[in-house]
């Protein structure tokens, strides 16, 4: 009888302890997770965190770390508004800014999320097929080679932590930052490049064509000027988008940066943003500041100022004869572009009458000239502070009146979040880049050719106003004399791309590759410090330390100094 007490009761218990072992509300199994729908859902998560999401300044449009650190722009707005942006644009960074940080964290959680992806796939479920693991393995090896490259450009050296690492195993504690970082990166971009295919079920996923123009980028970075050329040769020639498009330059200038030609041909790759999903982060959540002040409902944004092109920058659109003035004569007095500095919007002002490219006013709201659908600019009722960031305000992937609760989003403290994709690459980039890989080869005439071939679209670019006479006086023409001089011909193709490229978080970068940082922007300085001495006075860039930023001192504190370096000067 004992005896068939103690069993009942050790059933009892059992059948006790299996019926408390209820599976966790609210979490997914590793079989589930390990799925093809787990695998993709996981995927798309790495996707999401290309813009950052809560993270601004983790955002590849890079308006702080390559529009105002490469002299395109200036913080803007008030000298006392977000006030850790002050020592990025002065040159002056120090490793304990938080924006630092929000930079690195943002792209090492999409590293992470790219990595996760990987593990997933090393114990994937039995209804995901070889081909679909290749694809999903390509895609997340692109995403991680992006987040890494923009590590790289910003801190140089940073850990690269392989998928098979738990980062809360010793295994981390064994990383470092000691090796070059792009031939890790190149072999990413290779891998998905040949693995990814030509088009996608669905637009914002990359393709075949997407890595091969970003693996391109990444040997131009490297100097791998031939192996480049020839990866751009077949891009140029045969690429097509994930929407199968032909790649080609958008007809005119400003329809790339509209929300109804989303995904068009010369999107090569570019984050896809949608507005009033729910929350912002769907959006472009980096660009809430960057939009003219005080505008009430006769502008977008109404909010804050922020990322006001430079002095510099706008003069640089001078023409002479159709050309630009690549000898910088463009920052003499008689050749300045005519500004409403120091004027209030009730005083007088005739915009400047000089020749001068459009793509100008579809980069820059200045004075007088249609901003968008609005209205003229009015100036200085449009800036914060005036002699803190100049009188122009930012214009690409600012949201026209007719895009008004289409593509852009209601939902948030400010009406300045939009539904407009954000080109991390595009066609004219490519186009630039070749010519550069060109010039390098010492074939100058094809250089001179793709550089007219994106010349000629703003030539056709006009800006008009509604009585459909161009607003100020643009003449562009293409370079017709031959090229003979290497050197003239990498001026060339190096100015175009500030010119073509501006504002779009390119300049610091580039002037860093081609090792002219330091002239570069002691230029820019030269001018745009004389007149914001509030902002830019006594600012000095140092050469040998302020091509990088410091590593956040969070990072070194965690890993210890011995294993994260820092970077020279700081």
């Amino acid at each position: 009888m004992a005896t068939m007490l103690t069993a009942g009761t050790l059933l009892f218990a059992s059948s006790c302890e299996d019926f408390l072992e209820v599976p966790v509300v609210g979490q997914l199994s590793e079989a589930q997770l390990s799925s093809l729908a787990g695998i993709d859902a996981a995927l798309i998560a790495a996707y999401s965190q290309v813009n950052g999401r809560f993270q601004r300044m983790a955002s590849p449009s890079n308006w702080v770390w390559g529009s105002i650190r490469g002299g395109d722009a200036n913080k803007g707005t008030d000298p006392g508004d977000f006030v850790t942006i002050n020592p990025i644009q002065r040159y002056e960074a120090f490793s304990t800014i938080n924006i630092l940080e929000e930079n690195w964290n943002g792209n090492y959680e999409g590293i992470a999320r790219s990595n996760n992806v990987l593990r997933l796939l090393d114990s994937r479920g039995n209804d995901v097929t070889d081909a679909q693991a290749r694809g999903f393995e390509a895609q997340a090896r692109f995403l991680r080679a992006h987040y890494y490259f923009q590590l790289y450009r910003n801190f140089n050296k940073v850990p690269i932590i392989p998928h098979t690492v738990d980062y809360g195993m010793e295994e981390f504690d064994n990383l470092s930052n000691d090796q070059e970082m792009l031939p890790f990166i190149e072999a990413e971009f290779r891998f998905a490049a040949e693995n990814l295919p030509a088009t996608q079920p669905q637009v914002g996923r990359v393709n075949s064509w997407a890595a091969k123009a970003y693996l391109g980028k990444t040997l131009l970075y490297a100097k791998k000027f031939a192996e480049a050329k020839q990866v751009f040769d077949d891009v140029i020639a045969n690429g097509v988008t994930s929407n199968n498009l032909r790649y080609d330059l958008v007809p005119y200038y400003d329809d790339m940066f509209r929300g109804a030609n989303d995904n068009h041909q010369e999107s090569i790759w570019a984050y896809q943003s949608a507005a009033g999903t729910g929350t912002v982060n769907n959006a472009n959540p980096e660009f809430d500041l960057n939009f003219p002040y005080n505008t009430g409902p006769s502008g977008p944004g109404n909010c804050c100022g922020f990322f006001q092109p430079s002095f510099t920058f706008v003069n640089s659109f001078r023409t002479n004869n159709g050309l630009p003035l690549l000898d910088n004569s463009f920052n003499q007095p008689a050749n300045r572009v005519v500004s409403d500095m120091g004027l209030t919007s009730a005083e007088p002002f005739t915009p400047d009458a000089g020749p001068l490219d459009p793509r100008l006013d579809h980069t820059v709201g200045r004075r007088g000239i249609p901003y968008l659908d609005w209205q003229d600019h009015p100036g200085e009722a449009w800036v914060r502070n005036q002699p803190n960031g100049g009188p122009y305000a930012p214009k690409k992937y600012v949201y026209q009146r007719a895009e008004q609760g289409t593509f852009q989003d209601n939902s948030s403290w400010t009406p300045g979040y939009t539904g407009i994709n954000f080109l991390i690459i595009r066609f004219a980039d490519v186009l630039l880049m070749a010519a550069e890989a060109e010039v390098e080869l010492g074939n100058l005439e094809a250089a001179r050719a793709l550089v007219n071939r994106v010349r000629e679209r703003a030539k056709n670019s006009e800006l008009l106003r509604d009585n459909g006479q161009p607003a100020a006086n643009y003449v562009v023409e293409l370079y017709n004399a031959p090229w003979t001089d290497a050197n003239t011909a990498r001026t060339a193709v190096r100015f175009e791309r500030n010119l073509e490229l501006g504002m779009e978080g390119h300049r610091f970068y580039d002037l860093v590759r081609w090792g002219i940082a330091k002239e570069a922007i002691d230029f820019y300085l030269a001018l745009d410090a004389s007149i914001l001495q509030g902002a830019l006075g006594g600012a000095v860039f140092t050469a040998g330390r302020d091509e990088w930023l410091p590593i956040p001192q969070n990072q070194i504190d965690l890993m210890g100094s011995d294993k994260l370096r820092q970077n020279p000067g700081f």
